[in-house]
């Protein structure tokens, strides 16, 4: 029998909690949970854990995470799982959850894209944006090339060295392409042009200086203008048409495109979970980060109350609370305590390290 089909019939999993999303918030509320001994299993359409960190910048610095000056998206997901292994997540990469219901019993039914069925007494929402699609370059016929030399993300830097590589976009993912590309490094491209529809620019200053800094110095260029057609040769894309505010079309040359539009958010099936929304992020409350729906939880960048700032250290914060908020579900005849991984032998054995003694 196949795989999904034995899973469509199995019993469904028994489980304290549910977790949407494997990026760095789903994966810190797993070591949130665990602290509290709430077991869970997580579910992410990604094949892989890491959310929009792995997606979409593994290569680039992340310089926000407290007590680590750097690190990259995959170091800070490598970090994370192996902070969670203590606790023994079991994942489900590959499924969307397609249907949520609660069930008499005042628990939850998750069932998912591949068959995979869980009872759940709290379910949380850690979707990052939502299931998201890069926003794509509207030419007729410049789709055959995606994956060859057209990209909409950039998963190993280190194919595009040595190229010839026109970018296109006016934000901060183009702008930190742009001067990762541009600049000495293992990375560095032959030749790096700049392409966005105007002047200005959405990125970063400090990025934007940077970036008209190499063009003066003759490292790259900047071409205000909309990409409008190519050129091929032998089957292969050659050159690009930009079309100017001036009236003026110019043809570039070059090895690989790279397109950052930025992202179209999508809540997909979470929409039909009755919900409140605003704008396509579900409204919580700040003491428990609890959703409309008793029981379930949204942290992260999914999520949205006063004063919301999408940083992952917000999302950290969250995950905590959110833990202390899905407690009472999971154990409504016992009083949770707070306790701290530095003086608590129970969480010490959980965590799997010595109790140390203190003078």
């Amino acid at each position: 029998m196949p795989a999904d089909a034995a899973n469509a019939v199995a019993e469904p999993i028994e489980t304290d909690a549910v977790i949407v999303g494997a990026g760095p918030v789903g994966l810190f509320q797993v070591f949130e949970l665990g602290l509290l001994d709430i077991e869970a299993h997580v579910i992410d359409a990604l094949a892989y854990p890491g959310g929009q960190c792995i997606e979409l910048y593994p290569d680039k610095p992340i310089y926000d995470i407290p007590a680590v000056p750097m690190c990259t998206g995959k170091e800070l997901t490598d970090r994370l799982l192996r902070q969670i292994e203590p606790f023994g997540a079991a994942f489900h990469f590959g499924e969307e959850v397609t249907r949520l219901r609660r069930e008499a019993d005042g628990r939850f039914r998750v069932e998912t894209s591949k068959g995979t069925r869980l009872h759940a007494r709290t379910v949380f929402v850690a979707g990052g944006v939502g299931a998201f699609q890069p926003r794509t370059l509207n030419v007729a016929g410049l789709d055959k090339h995606e994956g060859t030399q057209l990209f909409y993300r950039v998963r190993d830097p280190a194919q595009f060295a040595g190229k010839d590589l026109v970018i296109a976009g006016g934000g901060d993912s183009a702008l930190d392409w742009t001067l990762d590309f541009v600049q000495p490094g293992p990375h560095r491209a032959r030749s790096v042009i700049l392409v966005h529809r105007r002047e200005g620019l959405r990125a970063a200053p400090a990025s934007a200086a940077k970036m008209r800094e190499l063009c003066e110095a003759g490292a790259m260029q900047f071409v205000v203008g909309q990409i409008t057609g190519f050129e091929e040769r032998d089957g292969r894309l050659a050159a690009l048409k930009v079309s100017g505010g001036d009236g003026v079309t110019r043809v570039v040359t070059l090895d690989v495109l790279l397109v950052f539009f930025g992202l179209s958010p999508r809540l997909g099936p979470i929409a039909a979970w009755g919900l409140g929304l605003d704008r396509r992020q579900i409204v919580v409350d700040t003491e428990r980060f609890e959703t409309s729906v008793p029981g379930i939880f949204a942290v992260g960048d999914i999520n949205t109350y006063p004063g919301k700032k999408k940083l992952i250290l917000s999302g950290f914060h969250e995950a905590a609370l959110a833990a202390f908020g899905a407690a009472r579900y999971v154990f409504p005849d016992r009083r949770v305590l707070l306790q701290y991984t530095t003086t608590s032998p129970k969480l010490h054995k959980v965590l799997g390290v010595e109790t140390p003694a203190f003078d």
